[in-house]
Formats: structure tokens, sequence, C-alpha cells
């Protein structure tokens, strides 16, 4: 049946498959699908994560903390293939019952602490250890300003735009214009807003950036949705800007590889477990 054809009917029936490239994992229930215990490793922090945009988020965060030179921030980074439904392996679900990676566990804490949503992560690990987030209120406002701007921005870029434009069964011209509008118009706040600061938050880094630029930084460097022609990516000098600016850190380099599994092998650390473990890239 053509989308045109459709009615939806007076109650929702689920069919399996129905959805696309990831129809396999997509259910309407929440709760775990199989037994399968989480490894825990010898750092504080045991995150489980795979590098999509949320994900990096996590890994760039606790690579910046280290390095700070906050050794307390040590972690072990554990590999959940969405694509196979680790997600909703029961020890996964104990730690996030909504089922979407990053999800921490700190284990400094008695009993250990789970922290799951990628900016309850950033905010628990800039609070705990005093960086990347200001001090000072009207600072410390502006940054949460902008945290909770991606909070709800990002899902019409990645669940909207993304999966209508690279993912959907079917180019359906009413979604993709409707999603490509409202992501043009973010970007075009975000050029705006960068135009007369440096950063997200004014002339300081802080997690603000951190979070969003995974998902924007990514997409203006033409690394998302192979969509930066589609959508005149270059034509947002501020907001390529500070891409590049971020995209140049040393930590974040390091993050963007963390539990990735595919692209280039030098890029891809599927699991980390100590710094050393980039240093096995280069060869």
């Amino acid at each position: 049946m053509s989308t045109s054809d459709y009615t939806p009917p007076k109650v929702w029936q689920w069919e399996p498959g129905n959805g696309g490239k990831f129809a396999n994992i997509n259910r309407p229930e929440a709760g775990a699908t199989h037994d399968k215990e989480l490894p825990v490793g010898k750092h504080p922090f045991q995150l489980y994560s795979l590098a999509t945009p949320n994900g990096v988020k996590a890994t760039v965060m606790l690579e910046e903390l280290l390095e700070l030179g906050v050794k307390e921030a040590e972690y072990d980074a554990w590999l959940i293939d969405i694509t196979q439904g680790d997600q909703f392996g029961s020890g996964f679900v104990e730690i996030n019952p909504n089922s979407k990676i990053p999800a921490l566990v700190d284990h400094s804490q008695n009993p250990p602490l789970r922290v799951f949503e990628s900016g309850s992560i950033l905010l628990y690990l800039a609070e705990k250890f005093g960086h990347f987030l200001p001090k000072d209120l009207q600072a410390r406002t502006e940054c949460m300003n902008w945290v909770f701007w991606q909070m709800g921005a990002a899902p019409m870029l990645g669940g909207g735009f993304g999966h209508f434009y690279a993912y959907a069964p079917e180019k359906l011209e009413y979604p993709i214009n409707r999603f490509t509008m409202e992501v043009k118009r973010q970007l075009d706040v975000l050029d705006q807003h960068l135009t007369e600061n440096t950063y997200m938050a004014g002339e300081d880094y802080t997690i603000a950036d951190m979070l969003i630029w995974p998902w924007y930084g990514a997409l203006v460097l033409g690394r998302l949705y192979d969509a930066a022609e589609f959508l005149q990516v270059d034509s947002y000098t501020q907001v390529k800007r500070w891409a590049e600016a971020i995209d140049a850190r040393p930590a974040v380099q390091r993050g963007r590889k963390v539990n990735r599994t595919w692209g280039e092998e030098s890029e891809q650390l599927h699991e980390r477990h100590s710094a050393a473990d980039f240093a096995q890239l280069q060869k």
C-alpha cells in the first residue's frame, strides 16, 4: 500500500519488522528481552555505549577530564551493539530502564550509582569534578540553556531528519521537507549565536559544547547522514568554525573513536580500558 492510501486504524497494532533499517530492534514495550550480565572492569567508571552522537558525548567528556589530569575519571568503555539488541539485555536495562546508550555506573560510590541519559551523565561528571560547568550563576545558566536546547533540538535532527532522509524504507517528501526546514532553522540559531560567542556558553568550552558538537558538529563536518551538500552546511560559517575548533582537541579526537565499530580501522576502538589502548590504533 502506498503511503498516500494509508489511513490509520482505530487501534494501532505492532507488526514486527515494520520500521526500516532498525526495525529488528524496535518494539513498543520496555524491559529486558534476554538475560545478560554486564562486564565490569577495574576503573571507577564503567561506561556501556556505542559511538553514536549520544555515545560520543560521554567519551569526549571522560577524555577531556583525563586530559586535565583528573585521574579519578579513569574508565572502562564496553561496547553495546544496539543493532544486535544489546541494550535490551537484563544487565543494561538494570542501569538504564529506557534501553538507550550511553549508560554509566560510578563504582566510587557505595552502592555503585547508575547514571543514564547523556545530559545527565555530563552534568554529573561536571559537578563531581568541578570542570566544564561555570560556577557563576549567569554563566552557568547560559550553559544550561544550551544543554537543554540540545536535549529538545537533537531528536528533530536524529529521529526526524536523519530517520526519514537516511534510514526510512521510502523517501517521503513531506517528512523530509518538514525536518529539513527545522534542522536548517536550528543550524541558523547556532550560527547566529556563535557569531558573537567563541563557544556555546561564551568564551569557555563547557558541557554545552560537548553535548551539541557530536550532533551538529558532525553534521557540518560532513560525517552525519551524508547530508552536507543537501543541507548546504558550508553556509553556516560560524558553526563550521566552532566545529573545526572542537574537532582539533586531542580529547575529542580520542573520544570519538571509543566504542566505534565502523569507518576506517584507525578510527575504531571497540573497547577502551586504558589510555594505552589508543596507541594500538596507530599500528
